[in-house]
């Protein structure tokens, strides 16, 4: 048979019809998330009041139970007393805390030496002179005889000094978000990245305030940790839309929106659950003390990959695609003028 074979002709001359074409804007199949979920074609922009009405919600939960009951603070910021306790065998966190919860004092924090367990520092709230000797009695009959320094005050100065280093750290993380991304990228997408880590902080502290627990300094190094994963998973996104942006084509901005959600989904959730996988670790089997520090973890991981795909682009689709209405006005306004000229 000679090779170069020229395809078969249908009668009238017209080649065989290929694959039919796709409607303008219809996003393929890109990948599986962990295998199991088929992405590619899920419309985001089209569900995005859904996002924006959902988000709202938590956003007027987590002020009102801010603006109603507040935050429970830890001893870090309302100060308290503080003991260094020598015991004559290795103690555990969780039979100590038990014992003192017996005795009357809840709120504790308590930290064992790793290298030498029967050395514990242990920070209680206000305790007067007759408390403080009932409540060490009970850890004497739970633990038997321990060696102890005079109890130290623990004022709240320095819970508040890192209360105030934490929101500076804040601010000027932010400004130097904005400006990086409004370099890299344009003032709008930093604008609305911004945005976003104020949403996820908001509903993270939020859910603090609405179970009633513990705010201390472990939590705010967790906040902080949230907002640098949140604009770590935004700014892929944006990545992904500003690479598309350069072959626009004749896509609709928001077809060219659903098409760079799509195509980063799946990269934000296997990474959004692999850490949750470790963190979840954590807060089942790390212990009392960790537990927060891991709830607020998960909560702010949840929440920032939330806003990257859903909460983010949304809004600066709308932004973005205002000034591009308000232009064409302007153009048209300018055209009509010249015409009459």
């Amino acid at each position: 048979m000679p090779q170069g074979r020229k395809k078969a002709r249908r009668p009238g001359g017209r080649a065989p019809a290929g694959p039919a074409e796709e409607p303008r804007g219809t996003v393929r199949t890109v990948r599986q998330a962990f295998g199991l979920v088929r992405v590619g074609s899920i419309d985001f922009i089209g569900r995005r009041k859904w996002f924006a009405v959902l988000s709202a919600g938590l956003i007027l939960v987590s002020l009102v139970s801010l603006g109603l009951r507040g935050l429970n603070y830890g001893i870090d910021f309302t100060g308290g007393n503080s003991y260094r306790l020598e015991f004559g065998r290795p103690v555990t966190d969780a039979d100590l805390r038990a014992a003192l919860g017996r005795a009357g004092v809840a709120k504790v924090s308590i930290t064992i030496d790793r290298d030498d367990p029967t050395h514990v520092v242990l920070r209680t709230p206000y305790l007067d002179e007759d408390l403080e000797k009932s409540v060490l009695e009970a850890v004497r009959a739970e633990f038997g005889d321990f060696e102890t320094a005079p109890g130290d005050l623990v004022t709240p100065t320095i819970g508040h000094e890192l209360l105030r280093d934490a929101l500076i750290a804040t601010v000027l993380g932010c400004l130097g978000i904005f400006l990086y991304v409004s370099l890299r990228f344009e003032y709008r997408l930093a604008a609305v990245g911004i945005a976003a880590l104020l949403h996820d902080t908001v509903i993270t502290v939020g859910a603090f305030s609405v179970l009633g627990l513990e705010v201390n300094t472990p939590f705010l190094a967790a906040v902080l940790m949230v907002m640098g994963y949140s604009i770590n998973d935004t700014i892929v996104v944006f990545d992904r839309l500003r690479e598309n942006l350069k072959r626009r084509g004749r896509e609709t901005l928001a077809e060219l929106a659903n098409r760079s959600l799509n195509e980063t989904f799946v990269r934000s959730v296997n990474t959004s659950v692999t850490a949750l996988a470790a963190i979840a670790a954590v807060y089942f089997f790390g212990g009392v003390t960790t537990r927060d520090f891991a709830l607020a973890l998960m909560v702010g991981i949840i929440v920032g990959t939330y806003s990257s795909v859903c909460v983010a682009t949304p809004v600066w689709l709308w932004w973005r695609s205002r000034d591009e209405r308000s232009r064409r006005m302007s153009k048209m306004v300018d055209g009509r003028r010249k015409v009459r000229v």
